[in-house]
Formats: C-alpha cells, structure tokens, sequence
C-alpha cells in the first residue's frame, strides 16, 4: 500500500533535511524524500533509516538455532522492531558439522518467507574455524580445524544466504577455505585469531575482507608487536564490526577505531545473546550456561557471553560515548552492514528506490515508530 510520512527532521543518512516527507509505492519501495508541502502536519520525530544487524545470536529469550525456527523467528522479528531493526543476519553455530548443516538447510525455507516485524536477510556461521586460544564465549568442544569440504557443503546448503563466515586465517587450511568463499560471494570474516601481525596483514589483503567485533577474540596491539588489532587498524581495505557495547569495547578504543578506518567501513553490531531485552538472570549460549547481571553477560568464569545491547542503545553508545556525527553513526548501523551483506541495493538509506525501512527517533534517540517497506511495524506504546 502507497503512502506517506511527514516529519520534523530527516537524515538519509546522506544529508539531513528538515520538515521532510518521505513517499513510498504499493511495493514498499521509496519514491521520494524531500521538503514537505506544508499541506501536513509533520510528525516530531527524526525520521532514519531502518538498523542492519549483521551480528546477533539472538535476544529477547530466542536462541537462534534452537526450538521451533519459525516461531522463534517471528519472535524475534517483533521484539527486534521495538529497537528500531529493520533486517537482520541470523548468526549460527553448533556442536558439529552435521549440526550446522541441518540448521542452515532447516533455516533456508524459512528466510524466504515475509514475517511481521525485522526481516532476517541471511545467515553468518561465526566458526567452527576459529582459534581455541581466541574462543571468547565458544564452548571449545564446537571448535574445529577448517575443512574445505565442510564449508562447501554448508554454504551449497545455504542457497546464496550464507552472507559471511569468521574464521581464523592462522589455522591449516583457512586460505583454502577463505578463497573458496571469495569465489562465491561470501564475506571471509576475520575473527577469534590468535595469530601476528603479518599473517593478519596478508589475510586482509587476501581473500578476507571483513572483521568479527573488532578487539575482541583477538591479538591484541603491541607497539613492537601490531598483531591482529594492528592489522585491522593500518589496513585501507577491511570493513569492520564493532559492538558498540563499553562492556566489550572501550568508547576510547572505539574512537581510535573510527579514526582509523573511517565511518564508511565501521559496522555497528550488537553481537547479542538470547538475555538482550529481558531482565537479569541465566540463559543459554553456545551449549553453555550464561549469567546477566546489571545488563553485562558472562560465565561463571567472568568471561563476556555476548551482549545485551540492542541497536538502538548501540546507535545511541556511539554517538553519545564515541563522539560520532548522528548521520556518520547512522552509516555504521544502516548503510555499511547493508553493503557487508550486499543488500545495499534494497535497504540501509532513505534514497529513491530503496524499501521504505524507516524508524522515528525521538530527540534522546529513542525508538517512536519502526516501519519495513512502509508498513508499520512498531509503535512505542501500541498501536
């Protein structure tokens, strides 16, 4: 159905324009954004274009990979609305390789199907190629060494929504397997690495061309020894998550990192597990018991089990903590993840062509209303 939007302010995130109208077709697709008329009144809000998760293993009680997919996917799909998400990548792993084959061939029919909130836009397999010495929050016994069959096997599996892969480039085997997901269109992500500064180097300038959340799992920066956090700093090529949680992330390292890569390849991701959004307590990750309390999630060992951010207190973390322009932040939630997952075609800016995914922001930056191809699909305070 065609409609309409007047607001207040308007931030593509390209350029702001204030008292703006942003119009839409019967398919969802945005016609115009431009200066209202003056023959509506604007709604108080700014108007932004919907959030792009390309990191989460869940939230709000859902697990992704466990119980009724479907039910817990639509779920989600509502529950991630309320924080101003639009599209999301369903993060996954297991405790083998049957495992993670089965899930990705049970969640493929289901990424085609439209649900009532957040639509999920593919998948991304965080391991089992990783590093045990850099596991974070992996349960070691999930971790395994990289294997070409196996990764071509999930990712035919996948049917084209397998949209990247962590892995850690010291392991045996990992170039063959990063340069098999070149050639297919899989992001090569790396992550969880334990490995120098000249193999993380040659890595990126390789076939893997994205970050798992940047600092964290990884070898940290020496001056007379760069290591991966090195690598990814000096590198003119990477993009690069970060999880804009100061649990994980300082807001001093945050902005190193912003000055080092810039804001058109920093992506804002949440990495959050099944606690996001619900109170203190246990719940479970990766095969393993996890404790939040006053919002930070760990084991019983200290460890960080994820997070419990959401994106719109990311969007909210980077812009007040990191000292980031609104429209640059909303590049690192919106445009940039869309791009990683070469969607940005269809979503991740307010531009002529693209879906309709808006969300009204409040002037303290929070969530009014969320729409997805100009259909409301949340509103603070119901409908």
């Amino acid at each position: 159905m065609a409609g309409s939007l007047p607001v207040s302010r308007l931030i593509t995130p390209f350029e702001i324009l204030e008292n703006a109208v942003i119009a839409w077709d019967a398919a969802g697709r945005i016609t115009s954004c431009g200066p209202a008329s003056g023959g509506e009144q604007p709604i108080d809000a700014i108007a932004v274009p919907g959030f792009v998760n390309i990191h989460t293993h869940g939230g709000s009680g859902v697990t992704f990979g466990l119980g009724d997919l479907e039910e817990e996917l639509k779920k989600y799909s509502l529950w991630a609305a309320t924080n101003g998400t639009t599209r999301f990548v369903i993060t996954i792993t297991g405790p083998d390789s049957a495992f993670i084959l089965n899930t990705i061939k049970s969640y493929v029919p289901l990424l085609q199907k439209d649900y009532p909130g957040a639509q999920p836009a593919g998948l991304h397999l965080e391991g089992p190629f990783l590093n045990p010495e850099k596991r974070g929050a992996f349960n070691p016994d999930w971790i395994s060494k990289p294997l070409l069959k196996e990764m071509r096997a999930w990712i035919e599996a996948g049917a084209g929504w397998v949209k990247h892969v962590t892995l850690a480039p010291e392991l045996e085997g990992a170039h063959e397997v990063a340069s098999y997901l070149a050639r297919t269109g899989v992001q090569a992500a790396l992550g969880h690495s334990n490995t120098d500064y000249e193999t993380a180097r040659l890595a990126l300038e390789g076939d893997f061309t994205h970050i798992t959340h940047t600092f964290n799992a990884q070898s940290v920066m020496h001056h007379r020894a760069p290591n991966v956090v090195g690598a990814i700093l000096s590198s003119d090529r990477c993009t690069a998550e970060l999880i804009a949680d100061p649990d994980h992330v300082h807001p001093a390292a945050m902005k190193i990192l912003l000055r080092c890569l810039g804001t058109d390849r920093v992506v804002i991701v949440t990495d959050a597990m099944p606690g996001a959004g619900l109170p203190d307590g246990e719940y479970e990750l990766l095969g393993r018991k996890a404790f939040v309390k006053n919002g930070r999630a760990a084991y019983a060992d200290g460890t960080l089990a994820g997070s419990t951010a959401t994106m719109d207190a990311a969007v909210r973390t980077v812009h007040r903590l990191a000292g980031a322009a609104l429209p640059d932040t909303l590049k690192m939630a919106c445009v940039n993840p869309a791009k990683v997952i070469g969607m940005d075609g269809v979503c991740g800016a307010l531009t002529t062509g693209k879906d309709a995914d808006i969300v009204l922001l409040s002037e303290d930056l929070k969530v009014i209303r969320t729409y997805r191809k100009g259909k409301m699909i949340y509103k603070a305070g119901g409908k």
